[in-house]
């Protein structure tokens, strides 16, 4: 399973053709985190158009398994917050969530912000967006 970070959630929901090929390609199956889950609605709220949003997100979530939180990820999220902290590395917990669920669940994490989960070791991450 490979696990679909929000921004490349985001380009489907646009329609971005090279990220639409490229899910349909891969032979792996296809997870999303409940925390981008929340990122994409907060996004949907904010817009100018947040009714057709949420019924976009609400389509694709029917297309896509949702990981929802456990105490594996949790814990997870404990020491990867911690590793950051003791690098003095600062990141959004929404991101360390995701690379908590990406280490625990998944085999790979796509994403366009390869900049955010480099400082995750043993982390595979793709950049679909690129």
């Amino acid at each position: 399973m490979i696990l679909l970070d929000t921004d490349i959630c985001i380009e489907i929901l646009r329609g971005n053709e090279k990220v639409l090929e490229k899910r349909a390609q891969t032979d792996d199956s296809t997870a999303i985190s409940f925390m981008s889950i929340a990122e994409l609605y907060y996004g949907a709220e904010k817009s100018s158009k947040s009714l057709n949003n949420r019924h976009l997100i609400e389509e694709f979530l029917l297309t896509i398994d949702i990981i929802h939180t456990d105490l594996s990820i949790l814990k997870q999220f404990g020491s990867l917050k911690k590793q950051l902290h003791d690098n003095q590395q600062i990141l959004p917990d929404a991101d360390i969530f995701v690379a908590a669920t990406a280490y625990t669940k998944a085999k790979k994490l796509i994403t366009g912000n390869i900049k955010h989960f480099d400082r995750f070791p043993n982390l595979i991450v793709e950049n679909w967006a690129s």
